[in-house]
């Protein structure tokens, strides 16, 4: 599964775990995506859709 929306394209964003002794490792904030049924152009079909584009209404779920 490719973690982008698509619906808005938003992808996950690359960051440091810092510890308290300053240990720094390499990490992923990936979206929240869940995979929903829309309409679109009259079909259904199933894509990975972020939960910012779900709640603000972007997509009409089937």
């Amino acid at each position: 599964m490719a973690k982008h929306c698509e619906i808005c394209g938003k992808v996950g964003m690359v960051g440091s775990n810092v510890s308290h002794a300053h240990n720094v490792t390499k990490r992923r904030w990936e979206p929240n995506l869940q995979r929903v049924r829309i309409k679109e152009g009259g079909q259904t079909k199933r894509v990975w859709v972020c939960t910012r584009c779900l709640r603000s209404g972007r997509v009409e779920k089937a």
